[in-house]
Order: structure tokens, then sequence, then C-alpha cells
């Protein structure tokens, strides 16, 4: 299974978007907090409509408890410091895409420990960088495509 993982999310459209986005694709989500927000937001509500009930984050309460539940081999860090485009992996059934903070990223202790599982996302030069939730729906459909849309009514 292909799993999500949102490492301290701080804007609440954004979250409910992505909820939205794994109930499509049948993707798993996690989020790492702390959190910018509580996760009956009004916002985060909204965005994700009634896709909510069709997912269950698991909530790790930090990075390490993060990493205690899964194999650290299986994570892709998506940040604008990849050292390979999103499209250029091979990407297997059983992963995590981890996204940062939309104000911080993710942290350089994180980023140095998974260097060689970095991947980026394209953009002209002195771009800053993409919306969180647009982000995660580049890389997500780049991987479900190579997994030949797995689950879709097709």
């Amino acid at each position: 299974m292909i799993n999500i993982v949102l490492y301290n999310p701080q804007i609440p459209p954004n979250t409910g978007n992505i909820m939205r986005l794994c109930s499509n694709t049948g993707f798993s989500l996690h989020i790492i907090e702390p959190l910018g927000f509580h996760l009956d937001d009004k916002s985060l509500k909204r965005a994700k409509l009634d896709y909510f009930s069709d997912i269950n984050p698991t909530i790790h309460k930090n990075y390490i408890s993060f990493i205690n539940t899964t194999d650290e081999k299986k994570i892709y860090a998506v940040t604008k410091f990849g050292t390979r485009i999103h499209t250029e992996i091979k990407y297997d059934k059983d992963i995590f895409l981890l996204f940062g903070s939309e104000t911080t990223g993710l942290p350089k202790v994180i980023l140095s420990k998974l260097q060689n599982r970095s991947i980026k996302i394209p953009m002209i030069n002195d771009s800053r960088s993409l919306n969180l939730s647009n982000s995660v729906a580049i890389v997500v459909f780049e991987v479900w495509r190579q997994l030949k849309f797995s689950g879709a009514n097709l």
C-alpha cells in the first residue's frame, strides 16, 4: 500500500484536500504531530467534505514514533532539495512518501538521513515552492500511474 506522510502540517485546507485525495486513490495517510490546527477544524472539514469517513489517518506523536512503525528504507522524502526528479524513480507498492510542513519543510536532520531517497518536482529557477496539496497530488498520480492505477475503475 502507498502511504502519504505529512510532517507537521500547518494549513487545514491542504490536509483536507490530501485526505480527499487519499480517499479517491486508496492511499493511506499518516500525520506526524504537532499539527498547526485541530483535526476537527472547520476549514479542514470544508476541504475534505465527506471523505474523512473513508480514511483513518494514522497519527504519530513525532517523527521517532513514526520511524518505529516502518522501515526507513521504504521512505521517500519529497523536497525541493531532492536529489532525483520524482518521475525517475520506479516505485514499489509498499512505500511512504514524506512531505514536510508548508512553512518549514522537512528538518535537515531528517533530510540528511533520507538524502539518497529524496525526490523533487521540477520547477523553474528561483521558484520558492509549490502548494503542499498540489505537490502531493503530482507525486501521488505519478506513483499510481506506475502501478497502473491499481484499484481504480478504468
